[in-house]
């Protein structure tokens, strides 16, 4: 039996936003739902089956909510809404307009997308050693970087140091020209990016030559003790438990640590142990020390992403 339910869209700019260019965003609700969604004047008729029409209406809803807090609407979010519609969240919705935590070169804001990334940033703010463990393309590495500048931007660090352990991911580069540092440059590429997204290359190269930003191997993180400075170690899943031993004890006074990895992709040597795996176990009842665990309703990249980490981990534990 069909069922039908109208909103009141007070502005019309609202309406404009929610429906998107060419009516897309609405054709996903349609698509999801199995409803029928039309707009006369200020009025937003749903039809369709009672289930189909009620999601469909807390769905619209929570679009206004974020529309209306000056979100701009993409079908990451608009997916990531059904999505927590689907399993009977809706009610975590209104956390969804995050605060801003750091303004790009182009003066683009960063805020967290998900409620994981959310929680991942306060997770950040509260702690002195942070452990964001999940798959790719969840924000892990993105997230602390921004948090990392911001910090240094605020003058609470004086040093942001960002750092991987130099592990193959099945190719071998020893055999590439150049210098040591040619050579670890391709792996510590993600977080060259990251980091002249957040303050342009002419910015984060002034700040290299006065060592207040440092890119460097795992390896180079031995003998040291960082004070003043914003920590990352990116790819941890790649540490063994000595290496990751080593890095967790260079922390100084007034310092934070960021530890991002995805135990599902690690490329170490054949029965060699994760240190991440170890650490997460280890210091999980530490104060000061928090663990943020991402899923895939938590990516922001393209939609096949997560279709694809779904696909992996449900052939995983058919195996």
């Amino acid at each position: 039996m069909l069922t039908e339910q109208v909103i009141n869209i007070d502005r019309m700019e609202n309406a404009v936003a929610l429906f998107g260019s060419f009516d897309q965003n609405i054709r996903l609700i349609e698509k999801e739902f199995g409803v029928r969604v039309t707009c006369r004047d200020s009025e937003l008729k749903m039809e369709g089956d009672a289930e189909g029409v009620m999601k469909a209406h807390m769905v619209v809803d929570s679009l206004l909510q974020l529309i209306t807090r000056g979100e701009a609407l993409s079908e990451q979010n608009i997916r990531y809404c059904i999505s927590l519609v689907n399993e009977g969240s809706e009610d975590k919705i209104e956390q969804l307009a995050g605060d801003c935590i750091c303004i790009t070169a182009k003066g683009k804001p960063i805020k967290p997308k998900t409620i994981g990334q959310k929680r991942y940033c306060n997770l950040i703010s509260k702690n002195t050693v942070t452990i964001g463990v999940g798959p790719a393309g969840t924000g892990k590495t993105y997230l602390a970087v921004a948090m990392a500048v911001t910090a240094f931007r605020s003058k609470q660090v004086n040093r942001i140091i960002l750092t991987r352990p130099a592990v193959e991911a099945g190719e071998k580069l020893g055999f590439l020209p150049g210098d040591l540092q040619s050579k670890v440059d391709p792996y510590l590429r993600p977080l060259y990016d990251a980091l002249f997204d957040m303050l342009g290359a002419e910015t984060y190269q002034k700040y290299v030559e006065r060592g207040n930003i440092e890119v460097a191997p795992l390896a180079y993180m031995r003998g040291r003790t960082l004070d003043d400075s914003f920590i990352i170690l990116d790819e941890a899943q790649n540490t063994t438990g000595e290496q990751m031993k080593m890095f967790l004890t260079r922390l100084g006074f007034n310092s934070k640590m960021v530890i991002t990895g995805d135990i599902t992709q690690i490329d170490l040597p054949k029965g060699a142990k994760s240190g991440l795996k170890d650490c997460i176990r280890i210091l999980k009842n530490i104060d000061g020390i928090g663990s943020c665990t991402f899923d895939a309703k938590d990516v922001v990249r393209h939609k096949l992403v997560q279709d694809i980490i779904k696909a992996y981990a449900k052939y995983e534990n058919a195996k």
